[in-house]
């Protein structure tokens, strides 16, 4: 495993060929940019999210290159503040093309997950994400070995196949 900085991940994040998934196993998450928007919404104020605006702009461009984002959110229900959060901003993302889906953690009890989220690029590299108690996210690592991309790519599919589209999704 190699550590890589969120710079790194954002230019793989950009630069990826054909697909990039993302496997979500958290309840929360206490990202820097997410933080004051999510304590927005808790108080009950507008956001008119535009500070999403260049991530969606990204996702368009993706997909009219014929390149695929798809978004698996393994959750609790009820489900926590951060992720009611999270299902009021999918939206945008969704318009933009990220094939976001959520599905209920009691669901995947029998699948084998891997210990950390990740991103697998292009079915050939893993980006895990690791993360603090507090969810707040502490580093990035990566690899190429065959072995963990078969292992998160069979993961992820197996998450796949159990998820309900965003739209189709009903919060608990």
């Amino acid at each position: 495993m190699q550590e890589i900085t969120s710079d790194d991940l954002s230019e793989l994040l950009s630069s990826f060929k054909h697909s990039a998934v993302h496997l979500e196993t958290r309840d929360a998450y206490g990202t820097v940019t997410e933080l004051p928007y999510m304590a927005k919404w808790a108080r009950g104020e507008p956001d008119d999210l535009a500070w999403l605006n260049e991530w969606c702009q990204e996702l368009r461009d993706h997909v009219r290159a014929g390149r695929s984002v798809r978004r698996a959110r393994v959750v609790s229900e009820p489900l926590s503040d951060y992720q009611r959060w999270s299902y009021s901003i999918a939206d945008p993302m969704v318009d933009a093309g990220e094939d976001i889906r959520w599905v209920p953690r009691r669901l995947t009890s029998t699948i084998c997950l891997p210990g950390n989220d990740f991103y697998l690029i292009d079915n050939q590299q893993v980006v895990f994400l690791h993360y603090a108690g507090s969810g707040l996210n502490t580093a990035f690592t990566t690899t190429t070995d065959p072995a963990v991309v078969q292992m998160c790519s069979a993961a992820f599919e197996k998450v796949w196949a159990l998820t309900i589209k965003h739209r189709e999704y009903q919060p608990v």
